[in-house]
């Protein structure tokens, strides 16, 4: 299966290029802005990525400002502006995904998430999600359908040929609150089993016995990307909005606190015991 484009990764690195090009001159964004003869506003929206769209010719007026002479590097830059301009898939979804996580994970080489209340949508089957989707009692069945079409879309990345690396922490209360019916619940489990034998899939049971724990603050997720240009991405959701997270800092508090719940958590072994177990306590 072919990786599909990230445009909101694309449009990130682009940014992130270009301001470093600006730093390095030592220049403000307003006398870049006033030496090329634009806005001050227009430079600073290309270098944040408000600017959702770079021209060609745009584009190479900053990188001849900035003296970039490698035509390897400015072939990779207009790659990245025209990309920027196109839509993944999950434009299909936009009445239902008005985030930008699936962008994001599209180009992803490791994923990393902990999740305290429910199975994330990435090893959820359809069921258990329409049952997910089902709690809201304002969505009509149309809307759930394209919510749990969406959600199944979403994993193609966990199947493709070259893979992200997904670990996922799975509270204990993730197993056991019953979500739809307890047949529901059996072939969910028993479908995070199968995903657990995949060689890029990593499954932690972080148990009730374990105590207080660094995630008791709540769910999140952690993307990093192969590119070394590309910084890492945290990303929160709250029941209003969703977060993303950029600084380094905060970045390095949520690597702090997914290390320390992984390793308050069972090995990979011990939670695939652990999950037949609870299947076996569904059967009886």
């Amino acid at each position: 299966m072919q990786q599909p484009y990230s445009p909101s990764v694309r449009r990130r690195r682009l940014s992130a290029r270009l301001r470093t090009y600006r730093e390095a001159t030592g220049k403000t964004t307003g006398q870049v802005a006033k030496d090329l003869g634009w806005q001050q506003t227009k430079v600073s929206r290309i270098e944040t990525g408000v600017k959702k769209s770079v021209q060609a010719d745009e584009l190479d007026a900053l990188l001849d400002y900035y003296a970039e002479e490698n035509p390897d590097v400015r072939s990779e830059l207009h790659e990245c502006a025209r990309m920027a301009k196109q839509r993944g898939w999950w434009s299909r979804y936009k009445d239902v995904l008005t985030m930008a996580l699936p962008d994001f994970e599209t180009e992803a080489s490791v994923i990393r998430t902990y999740e305290c209340q429910v199975i994330p949508g990435m090893l959820q089957t359809g069921d258990y999600a329409e049952a997910i989707f089902r709690a809201n009692l304002v969505r009509s069945d149309a809307e759930i359908r394209e919510r749990v079409s969406a959600r199944v879309k979403r994993q193609e990345i966990l199947h493709r040929v070259d893979p992200p690396t997904y670990w996922v922490i799975l509270d204990e209360a993730t197993l056991r609150r019953r979500v739809g019916s307890a047949e529901v619940m059996r072939v969910q489990l028993r479908h995070l089993t199968h995903m657990a034998a995949r060689h890029n899939i990593n499954i932690y049971v972080l148990p009730f016995s374990a105590g207080a724990h660094p995630a008791t603050v709540g769910s999140f997720v952690i993307m990093d990307f192969p590119n070394p240009t590309d910084a890492s991405i945290g990303y929160v959701e709250t029941p209003t909005s969703s977060v993303y997270v950029e600084e380094p800092n905060d970045l390095a508090d949520l690597n702090s606190t997914f290390g320390g719940a992984q390793g308050s958590s069972l090995s990979p072994a011990r939670s695939l015991q652990f999950i037949n177990d609870v299947i076996e306590s569904l059967e009886e």
